[in-house]
């Protein structure tokens, strides 16, 4: 029997999938599953929502006309199915590589990607807001939204739903449940009602019956009597009371379901519609299906065995050294409770339900409650510790200020994923939160140079109970350095001097410590002599260490893992009212430049940022005016 010809080589935009039968598509479907994990398994990258959603995405391009038509993916990591049917299979393994594809949906990448999404929750607001430009310019395209994977867990979803209920905004909203946190059982009964109350006679029928019972005064008893027996034969009354028409649930998987349900939710004018589809994270690729947590996000991974790539041996990651460390303060004290918004496995937080499950705290996504529950703790006398993305805090910035600051209520928060993050790219980068917090007064703020300092700081945290405080730490492995298994808290706003020298001082705030080191080493190559010290602070500041630094250097640079208008800006401040600046002091400040930069290697990130060790050293030679940058250049090479 001949194999079967490879439809996905003929589908190089969703127009290519009009017309095809039933038993193409299915086949087309099975063709994308295979590409996703094929793709994922050289690239590394989101695996378990994308397998979840290919029939779905496969029949709404199918059935909708992209890109007129705006498609648009909460949680973009859902998108890689979306990225294959829309021009992009060529390119599909360059996933989340430097000059590659994002792994999110990006608008710069694809007239198919009408929005970027990387953070949850966005797309009943961004459709909302594509539906009435599209009233206001009197067009006739369709708006789709697939939500789903926990986004449904954060209260922007229910804003943006009420809104659109209210309104009556004509666009269409999939729910993809693929936790069945949601969904009853999905079986024939249900799949035919689906049909039925999306179908036009039903809806006709429908409008029919509100004309017979408004004259006589039973239109509201009647619309509660069908919408409360909707709800009762397949659920969804609380998006019925929302004002969204609810269908479902139907299964995601199944083509013969979905098209032509997705036809007669294309067809209805009458206001927003739900239609929930229930999904299997991992659909299609045992491994996945088995540990829907380990393959959520995945290395590089042996297609046959599942097996994924191993990191080389070495130090322990940052993550895990906070997690060990907060398990052994809250032996000792049982006031320490930790908090996360859906990222127990990415902070370390399960390690820490592991040990003390009634004192663990996951909050779905969901931020902003993450900050304002983590406030009513410790307004209470509890120390919570809130383990949350830098990039994620930001979501949570107002609670941070009017419930935290204000108050000064000793929360804690761990803040992972500070500075840049490789294959996550510009979305998920931890740049703005030096800034961001170090702008409130009252504040602590802190960085870890290394695995060591981190324990101390966890320590440090523990103790600072009248004022609310943060350490950042990057992602990926630490250095190599013993950690201290008594740790001692350290002096409130005080640093440390690494290295003395008399000509340069760099002044590092954070994990790029040991790139100032291999910088001074540079730099004494040629006869110039370097401190290096650690700020650990960026609130208060060691306004005597600074001042010390400025009056016995030539050059003082500052450097730090975050955006402009942080650690170093703070140094100016001081440095300008302490009248340091007046006396000839060259001072450069390095940070994160002014740009959202795109995914790649971190080292290569950082060089392209100036932050490594052979650009410190060449920003020190330029400001002093002395010295062989080209010498650097040798001295990196070697």
């Amino acid at each position: 029997m001949p194999a079967k010809t490879r439809l996905l080589d003929s589908v190089d935009s969703p127009e290519d999938l009009k017309g095809r039968s039933r038993d193409e598509l299915k086949q087309i479907a099975d063709e994308v599953r295979s590409e996703v994990i094929d793709a994922v398994s050289v690239t590394g990258g989101h695996l378990g929502a994308g397998l979840g959603v290919v029939e779905l995405t496969v029949a709404i391009h199918s059935v909708f006309n992209t890109p007129d038509d705006k498609l648009i993916f909460d949680v973009g990591h859902q998108c890689y199915p979306h990225k294959i049917l829309t021009g992009r299979k060529d390119r599909i393994r360059t996933l989340r590589q430097g000059g590659g594809l994002s792994g999110f949906t990006k608008r710069a990448e694809s007239e198919f990607d009408p929005f970027g999404a990387a953070h949850a929750s966005t797309s009943i607001s961004a459709g909302m807001g594509f539906a009435k430009a599209r009233d206001l310019a009197k067009n006739d395209n369709k708006v789709v939204c697939v939500i789903g994977d926990g986004a449904m867990s954060a209260g922007m979803a229910y804003e943006a739903m009420n809104n659109a209920g209210s309104d009556g905004t004509n666009m269409l909203v999939v729910l993809n449940d693929n936790d069945m946190s949601i969904a009853p059982p999905v079986g024939a009964m249900s799949h035919y009602l689906s049909k039925l109350v999306s179908s036009r006679s039903y809806r006709g029928l429908r409008k029919f019956a509100k004309t017979i019972a408004k004259p006589i005064g039973l239109a509201n008893p009647a619309r509660k009597a069908e919408e409360y027996l909707r709800g009762f034969a397949m659920g969804g009354t609380m998006f019925e009371e929302l004002g969204f028409y609810y269908v479902g649930p139907i299964d995601g998987h199944d083509l013969d379901v979905l098209l032509p349900v997705l036809e007669n939710c294309k067809a209805m004018q009458a206001g927003p519609v739900l239609l929930h589809v229930v999904t299997q994270k991992g659909k299609g690729y045992e491994p996945a299906e088995n540990s829907a947590d380990k393959y959520h996000g995945v290395a590089k991974f042996n297609v046959v065995t599942g097996e994924q790539q191993k990191s080389t041996a070495g130090p322990p990651s940052y993550t895990k050294v906070f997690a060990k460390s907060l398990i052994e303060e809250a032996r000792k004290d049982d006031r320490i409770v930790g908090i996360t918004a859906a990222m127990p496995g990415g902070t370390g937080m399960d390690l820490f339900q592991k040990e003390f499950p009634d004192r663990m705290f996951d909050v779905g996504i969901a931020e902003q409650h993450a900050v304002t529950f983590a406030a009513g703790m410790a307004a209470d006398g509890m120390k919570p510790f809130a383990a949350i993305y830098s990039t994620f805090l930001q979501r949570g910035y107002d609670q941070v200020v009017h419930d935290v600051a204000i108050q000064k209520l000793p929360v804690r928060f761990a803040i992972d994923r500070a500075g840049l993050v490789g294959a996550d790219g510009p979305t998920h980068a931890g740049s703005f939160d030096i800034g961001f917090l170090g702008a409130l007064p009252g504040m602590v703020c802190m960085a870890a140079s290394d695995e060591a300092e981190l324990v101390r700081m966890v320590r440090t945290s523990v103790e600072i109970d009248d004022a609310p405080s943060a350490f950042r730490y990057p992602r990926g492995n630490g250095v190599g350095v013993d950690l201290p298994t008594n740790p001692e808290a350290l002096e409130i706003g005080k640093g440390r001097i690494v290295r003395e020298g008399t000509s340069i001082a760099i002044l590092s705030y954070g994990a790029r410590l040991q790139e100032a080191l291999k910088a001074a080493d540079m730099l004494a190559a040629q006869g110039l002599s370097c401190t290096v010290a650690d700020a650990r602070f960026a609130k208060p500041l060691d306004k005597d260490l600074i001042n010390r630094l400025a009056k016995e250097h030539e050059v003082l640079l500052t450097l730090e893992e975050g955006a402009r208008g942080g650690f170093g800006a703070f140094t100016l401040e001081h440095l300008a009212e302490v009248g340091a600046l007046d006396t000839g002091l060259k001072i450069r400040t390095l940070y994160l430049p002014d740009t959202f930069q795109d995914q790649d290697k971190p080292d290569l990130m950082y060089a392209e940022a100036g932050l490594d060790a052979r650009s410190i050293a060449a920003r020190a030679i330029e400001a002093l005016g002395r010295g062989d940058v080209q010498q650097i250049e040798r001295f990196a090479r070697a």
